[in-house]
C-alpha cells in the first residue's frame, strides 16, 4: 500500500508547512467553524474548492456530487444546505461547474448507465430543450439550471423571507487554464 502511505506522508508535510507558515493555525481552526461560503461543485478531482479560491480549511463549506447537481430529493445535499443556511448562516452559495465535465459529456453521448442516468435526468431534459448544444455550452447551462433550482428551494426561500443575507452565484472552472468564470447570474436578497 505504498500509494496510501505516500498520501499520509504528504498530509504530514502539509500540516507541518501550514503550522510553520501560520503558527497555531490548527488550534484556531479547531475552535471555530464559521465559513461564509457554501460551495456546491462537481466531484471531479481536478476541481478542489478551497485551492481554486485561495482559502484555507474552515473558510468554505463544501458539497460535491457528479455534475454539481441541486436536486431537492438528494437528502445529502438538502442536509448540507440546511446546515449551511440555518446553522452556519453562510452569506454566499456558489454553484461551480467545470468545462469538460464527464457527467455532462456522458449525457451528450447517451452513455449514462444505471443510477447515473437517473441522477443526470434533469441534465438530459436540459439538453433536449436546448437542441443539444456543445459540451462547454451544456456545462454552463447546467450551472445556470442548478442556481435556478437553488433559488426555488424552500430552505433558500425561507432564509430570504426571514431577511437573511444570502447570495447565490453561478461559476464555471476551466481545467485547461485554472481560471474561474462568473456566469453573472448572482441572485440574492429577499424572495420574489
Amino acid at each position: 500500500m505504498k500509494e496510501i502511505d505516500t498520501l499520509l506522508t504528504n498530509n504530514k508535510l502539509w500540516a507541518q508547512n501550514v503550522e510553520k507558515s501560520i503558527p497555531g493555525f490548527f488550534r484556531t481552526l479547531e475552535n471555530q467553524h464559521k465559513p461564509k461560503y457554501l460551495w456546491i461543485g462537481c466531484s471531479d478531482s481536478r476541481v478542489p474548492a478551497d485551492q481554486l479560491i485561495g482559502v484555507m480549511p474552515g473558510e468554505v463549506f463544501v458539497h460535491r456530487n457528479i455534475s454539481n447537481q441541486v436536486i431537492n430529493t438528494d437528502i445529502n445535499l438538502m442536509c448540507v444546505l440546511q446546515y449551511a443556511v440555518d446553522v452556519l448562516q453562510v452569506k454566499h452559495i456558489i454553484v461551480c461547474g467545470h468545462y469538460g465535465c464527464g457527467g455532462i459529456e456522458a449525457v451528450l453521448q447517451d452513455q449514462t448507465p444505471g443510477l447515473l442516468a437517473h441522477w443526470l435526468e434533469n441534465v438530459k431534459d436540459l439538453m433536449e430543450r436546448n437542441n443539444t448544444p456543445s459540451l462547454d455550452d451544456m456545462c454552463e447551462l447546467n450551472v445556470r439550471l442548478q442556481v435556478r433550482n437553488l433559488a426555488l428551494n424552500s430552505i433558500v426561500r425561507r432564509a430570504w423571507d426571514q431577511g437573511q443575507t444570502l447570495y447565490l452565484h453561478g461559476w464555471i472552472y476551466s481545467v485547461s487554464n485554472g481560471l474561474l468564470h462568473d456566469l453573472c447570474i448572482t441572485r440574492g436578497g429577499r424572495s420574489t
